[in-house]
């Protein structure tokens, strides 16, 4: 299964857009001389493919600025830059002010691993009007998600049922299906893109970056990644610290921590979120109608959980609504304080027998339209977390892990700690225990952390910070729920931000924004 709390791109678009990718292979072109100097053919975007999620081709953004695409020619393996090439697709809109003022591209990954940043960035593209009167907004699909060679793994009947297993084994025989589904379906991704899964990582997708700085036109690399995109952002200055511009990471992941300790710290994350929702629902003035007392709240959760467990419950027909979509569906409403009504919706409705608002929510985590078909998404995310990560975990050692887990959450605990079997039958060996982002000589990143993510805990934007090396890395933080904090649209947080990437203006390290 995809580590739940990576997936940013997915949570953030719950109604408006379902992150993924398109499957194209590899072109079969060598010996292509210098891609530093192609010219990239920029034209009206299509649709989404399946891959990335479907949908509608992206609106025109007000004043009529037209979405264009293009696809960079990149080179399929690193070590082999001349021989055989991906395309790597890309969306920009073109800076609406002066442009005598123009700074340059100013390049978004909004996370996962997985989401692709060609189906997002339309969906968000209103939040950075501000960004977009100096720079071209541009993203991309990092190489293995939609139409960046993306991988494909099992098909929508598949994964229908590889997302109804039970992912909280609590006997041997479901234990065995577990390990038994989670093995097949990582055979799957071999047999079927195997000439990639090599050459997905993060820093692979760094190096990407870098030529696409070149090809833009860019001298520097002016940069806002969330999530995940932190952790790219971070190898990326870490591989051309001298490259490093203006750049942002929001949702900052711990770049200190081996996936243990981080399934561990989004645990507490997961939990943290969940406490503040009961909170807050039993606080206000009305009743609130899922529980008297946080306590209660959370009681009553739990409650349903174990139900589920033995006895499921109509979800969206024909499919029944099983522990495990229930997890993920109550982890997806958790990334944004906006869903918090869907969660106690869902959460009504469920305890009445009816679990489809649950469900739909875990469709969205899981890249699920309502079609039935799949955004390459969870492929995305598991190749590229396997590629990146050394571990390879036992099931007795997550069986040791489990009371650990239990205590920083007993509602996700299970969930996250299983989560770490997913690369154990791996065809491709991870690269490290966790990235390397130290920049010395790199131009200052501002690092922002929210006390109330989920996803990536606030911890993780001073080690950010240490990682990167002193005179580097500048923490702000913000006092706040959701994952990540300028989409939070909170004004002290978004004039720091746009004060940077505008004007240059460096905050003092340590602001707080509440």
């Amino acid at each position: 299964m995809p580590n739940p709390s990576r997936s940013h791109a997915a949570a953030l678009v719950v109604t408006a857009v379902l992150l993924a990718s398109w499957v194209s292979g590899c072109s079969g072109d060598s010996g292509h001389g210098d891609l530093t100097a192609q010219k990239l053919d920029w034209k009206a975007c299509p649709a989404p493919s399946e891959a990335q999620g479907g949908g509608s081709a992206p609106s025109p953004l007000p004043g009529g600025a037209e979405w264009e695409c293009a696809t960079m020619k990149a080179p399929l393996d690193w070590s082999d830059p001349k021989g055989d090439t991906i395309g790597i697709a890309l969306i920009r809109a073109k800076a609406s002010g002066d442009p005598a003022k123009r700074i340059g591209s100013l390049v978004f990954n909004f996370g996962g691993p997985g989401g692709s940043g060609v189906a997002t960035l339309p969906a968000f593209g209103q939040d950075y009007a501000a960004l977009r009167t100096r720079y071209d907004l541009v993203s991309f699909d990092p190489r293995g998600v939609g139409r960046s060679a993306g991988v494909k793994c099992e098909n929508d009947q598949q994964l229908d049922r590889f997302f109804q297993q039970d992912a909280t084994p609590d006997d041997a025989a479901e234990q065995q299906a577990l390990l038994r589904n989670t093995k097949t379906f990582n055979a799957a991704c071999d047999k079927n893109s195997g000439k990639v899964l090599p050459h997905v990582r993060t820093t692979d997708a760094a190096r990407d970056m870098d030529l696409m700085r070149q090809v833009l036109g860019d001298d520097k690399l002016h940069y806002f990644g969330i999530s995940y995109g932190t952790e790219l952002g971070g190898v990326y200055a870490h591989l051309f610290p001298k490259n490093v511009g203006r750049a942002v990471f929001d949702g900052v992941v711990d770049p200190t921590q081996d996936v243990e300790q981080s399934s561990l710290g989004q645990a507490k994350g997961f939990q943290l979120a969940l406490d503040n929702f009961a909170k807050d629902c039993t606080s206000k003035a009305e009743d609130c109608p899922i529980g008297d007392t946080p306590q209660d709240v959370k009681d009553r959760i739990a409650k349903l959980l174990k139900d589920l467990d033995s006895k499921t419950i109509p979800g969206v027909f024909p499919r029944r609504l099983t522990q495990t979509a229930a997890t993920s569906g109550i982890a997806q409403s958790l990334y944004s304080k906006d869903f918090w009504e869907y969660l106690t919706e869902g959460l009504q409705q469920a305890y009445e027998g009816d679990g489809r608002i649950l469900m739909l929510l875990s469709d969205s985590m899981n890249g699920r339209s309502e079609n039935g078909q799949y955004s390459n998404i969870t492929p995305a995310n598991i190749s590229i977390n396997c590629a990146d990560e050394k571990p390879r975990y036992t099931a007795d050692f997550v069986k040791s892990k489990l009371p650990g887990f239990k205590a920083a959450s007993p509602l996700f605990g299970d969930y996250l700690a299983w989560g770490m079997v997913s690369c154990t039958d791996w065809a491709v060996p991870g690269a490290a225990e966790h990235p390397d982002v130290s920049a010395p000589g790199a131009a200052p990143i501002l690092v922002v952390g929210n006390t109330g993510d989920p996803a990536t805990p606030y911890e993780g934007a001073r080690a950010m910070v240490n990682a990167l090396g002193k005179g580097v890395g500048v923490e702000l933080t913000y006092k706040g729920q959701g994952h990540g904090a300028y989409d939070s649209k909170n004004k002290c947080v978004q004039g720091a931000v746009n004060g940077y990437l505008l004007n240059g203006t460096v905050p003092k390290a340590g602001t707080v924004c509440s």
